[in-house]
C-alpha cells in the first residue's frame, strides 16, 4: 500500500459536449481502487450542453472544474496543468472506463526511471477483449496502433485519450504546443517533442482502459484547423524535405493559405529554441521507429 508521502497524481480531462461520458468518466476513476491520493481537473472549454453542472453536486475538492471558453484540446489540457497539485500528470479523455490499480501500474514505469511518458493499452468499450497499445505514424503521418503488446515498450506516439507524465518534465518540454487549434496532432506532437528533447515513451500493456470511440466530433473540427496543426507541428520539428511532404499532403483546403496562417505565429522562433534544445533529429526519429516520412 502506498502512504500519504506518496505523490499526488492529477487527473486532467478537457471536456467539451461530451453528454453524460463526462459523469460516466469521473464516477469510474472515483469507484476503482487505488492507494494514490489524487485530484480531477475537469476543464469545461466551452460546452454548449450543459454537461459539467453536476460537478458542483459532489461537493468536495478533489474535484476540481476549470471553465474556458474554447481554446482547444492543447490549450485546455495546458490549463488544467496550471491548476493542478499533482507531481505526476495523467492526461484523459472525458469518456473513459478504468480498472483496480491502474494508477499504480501507468505510474511504475515512470518512478523506476524507464519511462519519462507512459500509456496504458486502450480498447473499445464495445470490443474490450482487442486494446491497441500506443501508436506509430504511417506514411501520411496518420496514427497506427500497435496490437498483441504483451511486455512494456518504447512507442512513437502516446495517444491523448490516457497520458501518463510528471509535472517536472512536461514543464521542462513546455507542454503542449498552445497555439495548436481545436483538435488534431497535439498528442503526436507533444510525443515527437518528448523524444528529441531526449525523454522517453512507452506503454504499459499491463493496464488497459476502456474509451468510447465515436465516428463524429461533439464539435466542429475543420479541415484549416486540422492542416494548421500538422504544419505548425511541422515547422516545429521537421526538416525541409518534411515539411515539403507536410504540404503535399493537404488535401481539402488552400496549402499556401494554411501556411501562411501558420508562419504567421511564432513558430520560426519555437523552430530555432527547439532546434538548439533538442538531443536528437527527426531522421532519428523517423528511423528508431521505421517511420517512413
Amino acid at each position: 500500500m502506498k502512504n500519504i508521502e506518496d505523490p499526488m497524481v492529477s487527473l486532467i480531462i478537457p471536456v467539451k459536449n461530451e453528454g453524460s461520458n463526462v459523469r460516466n468518466t469521473i464516477e469510474s476513476a472515483l469507484q476503482v481502487k487505488t492507494a494514490y491520493p489524487f485530484e480531477i481537473i475537469v476543464v469545461d472549454d466551452g460546452s454548449t450542453d450543459n454537461c459539467c453542472e453536476f460537478i458542483s453536486s459532489y461537493g468536495t475538492k478533489q474535484i476540481k472544474l476549470i471553465n474556458s471558453k474554447g481554446i482547444g484540446a492543447a490549450c485546455a489540457r495546458n490549463l488544467g496543468v496550471q491548476h493542478a497539485s499533482g507531481s505526476y500528470l495523467i492526461f484523459c479523455d472525458a469518456h473513459l472506463f478504468f480498472e483496480d490499480h491502474w494508477i499504480e501500474g501507468l505510474l511504475d514505469p515512470l518512478q523506476k526511471g524507464i519511462a519519462d511518458a507512459a500509456a496504458p493499452g486502450i480498447a473499445n468499450v464495445s470490443n474490450p477483449m482487442t486494446p491497441g497499445f500506443g501508436q506509430s505514424l504511417n506514411e501520411s503521418l496518420e496514427v497506427q496502433w500497435h496490437l498483441d503488446k504483451k511486455e512494456l515498450f518504447p512507442t512513437a506516439i502516446l495517444p491523448g485519450g490516457c497520458l501518463a507524465v510528471s509535472k517536472e518534465v512536461f514543464t521542462d518540454i513546455g507542454g503542449f504546443d498552445s497555439e495548436l487549434r481545436v483538435w488534431g496532432y497535439e498528442d503526436v506532437e507533444i510525443s515527437i517533442k518528448l523524444w528529441l528533447f531526449g525523454y522517453s515513451c512507452y506503454v504499459e500493456p499491463a493496464v488497459k482502459i476502456l474509451h468510447v470511440f465515436r465516428s463524429i466530433h461533439p464539435y466542429t473540427v475543420s479541415w484549416d484547423d486540422f492542416y494548421f496543426n500538422m504544419m505548425r507541428m511541422a515547422f516545429s520539428h521537421f526538416s525541409e524535405e518534411r515539411i515539403e511532404k507536410c504540404r503535399g499532403l493537404i488535401k481539402h483546403c488552400d496549402p499556401i493559405i494554411i501556411e501562411s496562417e501558420v508562419l504567421k505565429t511564432n513558430v520560426l522562433k519555437q523552430r530555432e529554441l527547439y532546434f538548439n534544445r533538442r538531443k536528437y533529429d527527426d531522421s532519428w526519429f523517423m528511423n528508431t521507429f521505421d517511420i517512413h516520412f
